[in-house]
C-alpha cells in the first residue's frame, strides 16, 4: 500500500469512528427494539456497517 498523507489517514480514521458510532447506534436501537422485525431490520443494518468498518480497516494492514 503507498504511504498516506497525513490528511488521508485523518480522513480515514474520521471514516472509521463515524462507521464504529453508527455500529453503536443501530445495535442499541435494536436492544431497544420490541418488534421482532424491526429489531432484524436495525441489527441487520449495524452488521453491514461492521462490515464497512472491517474492509476499510483491513486495507490500511
Amino acid at each position: 500500500m503507498a504511504d498516506l498523507s497525513e490528511k488521508e489517514l485523518s480522513s480515514i480514521q474520521d471514516i472509521l469512528n463515524q462507521e464504529d458510532l453508527l455500529i453503536k447506534k443501530f445495535k442499541n436501537l435494536s436492544n431497544q427494539c420490541e418488534d421482532p422485525e424491526i429489531k432484524d431490520k436495525l441489527m441487520g443494518i449495524s452488521d453491514r456497517h461492521q462490515k464497512h468498518f472491517n474492509s476499510i480497516y483491513s486495507q490500511l494492514r
